[in-house]
């Protein structure tokens, strides 16, 4: 198993492969860590929370 969703999805074709180069990394607003979850907001929209620091944005 990979060790990153880039790993994963390397191997596929056209625009659907991503690679270091073209991923986007995510960054906290507050501290600028690029330790950030994507998680399930309550009205099913999309959340990001900070693991270094616990920030949470949408």
């Amino acid at each position: 198993m990979p060790a990153s969703i880039l790993g994963e999805v390397g191997h596929l074709p056209g625009e659907a492969a991503l690679t270091r180069s073209t991923a986007t990394r995510l960054r906290c607003p507050s501290c600028g860590s690029a330790h950030v979850a994507q998680v399930l907001g309550d009205n099913g929209g999309i959340s990001y929370v900070c693991t270094a620091c616990g920030h949470c944005w949408s």
